[in-house]
């Protein structure tokens, strides 16, 4: 369903500002301490472990709404204390994403080498935006994919283990317990301006509005028209270019993402949730397409390895820039122009 907005939700010009955004960020810093409180009670079984990765998630989560709330409504808040608690926030998300994003990302590669390689079972699933299919068992590729699938799980997983190390240490320091002493405070003071006072329909609705217009200009920068062609291969070809060409090729759909989520969160504050799922869920795999391609390409540039596994990166790599340009045409497909909103 392409994302269109919600029905807009008419402010009543008694409701005032900090009736509206001190709740919300209330409850997601009692969301954060939540899942803050279940992370650190999680056991060491498997049970344990799937526990401690969910809260991980869901603190992700709640970080990431403060520090984008933060960031959409600072003139109404206290600049330097949000200034200062959002990019604390940032740092804390990063550093808790980084573990799932190399699990993931692994998980990913290995999952295609044994498509590609037709180790996999079960039919492929053809991309809307390029053509499908395995090659066959006897093919070149099955020679390297097994050692490129040993070097990528090497090389993933020190990452992994290095993130891992680096989110416990980060939870165990002095920056870590200042950031969760100041989101307690949040959960019942939050530190507003002046202008919180006013109206929420004179000044919250209009930096609401202001969100969604950045939105707006950010997607119509993209080459959608090209996006919306089949096979045009334009991932792919930019792919192929040295690392800064490919990396700001895609960084335009990547700042479309976190506007969009800033959107959806502004949003939120407001009461009129947007509907852009299927926009979002398009976005977050071009992401992680790209990403995965990144590390299958780095992996390419070790050192002294067979032909046969350079051979096997290289298709690999093509393959996610592949899923990179089905990806912006999923994104193409779902987006429509929010209607516009009233000043």
């Amino acid at each position: 369903m392409p994302p269109t907005a919600a029905p807009r939700r008419d402010l009543h010009p008694d409701v005032l500002t900090r009736e509206l955004l001190a709740p919300y960020l209330h409850d997601q810093a009692t969301d954060f301490l939540r899942s803050l409180r279940v992370h650190r009670e999680s056991g060491q079984d498997p049970q344990g472990a799937a526990d401690a990765a969910g809260a991980a998630r869901a603190l992700r989560g709640s970080a990431r709404r403060i520090s984008a709330t933060l960031h959409t409504f600072r003139p109404l808040t206290d600049t330097g204390w949000a200034d200062t608690l959002r990019s604390e926030l940032a740092w804390l998300s990063g550093v808790l994403a980084r573990e799932h994003a190399y699990a993931a990302r692994l998980n990913r590669l290995l999952e295609a080498l044994n498509r590609l390689s037709g180790a996999g079972a079960g039919p492929v699933p053809v991309s809307p935006a390029r053509g499908g299919g395995k090659s066959e068992p006897g093919s070149s590729l099955t020679v390297g994919a097994a050692r490129a699938g040993a070097l990528l799980e090497r090389q993933l997983t020190l990452a992994r283990t290095r993130a891992h190390s680096a989110a416990l240490q980060a939870l165990g320091s002095s920056r870590f317990h200042a950031v969760a002493d100041a989101v307690a405070l949040l959960a019942s003071d939050v530190p507003l301006g002046p202008a919180a006072a006013a109206p929420a329909a004179e000044v919250l609705a209009p930096l609401a509005t202001g969100a969604e217009q950045r939105l707006r200009e950010a997607v119509a920068a993209l080459p959608l028209g090209r996006a919306a062609h089949p096979y045009n291969a334009e991932a792919l070809v930019h792919g192929l270019a040295p690392a800064p060409s490919s990396e700001a090729q895609d960084a335009p759909w990547h700042h479309v993402r976190l506007l969009l989520r800033l959107h959806r969160y502004a949003r939120e504050v407001i009461a009129a949730p947007a509907d852009t799922l299927t926009a979002a869920r398009a976005l977050d795999r071009h992401r992680d397409a790209a990403e995965a391609a990144t590390a299958a390409a780095s992996a390419a540039r070790t050192p002294r390895i067979a032909p046969a596994t350079a051979y096997a990166l290289g298709v690999l790599h093509a393959d996610q820039r592949h899923e990179v340009e089905a990806a912006r045409f999923a994104f193409q497909q779902a987006w429509q122009p929010l209607p516009a909103a009233a000043p």
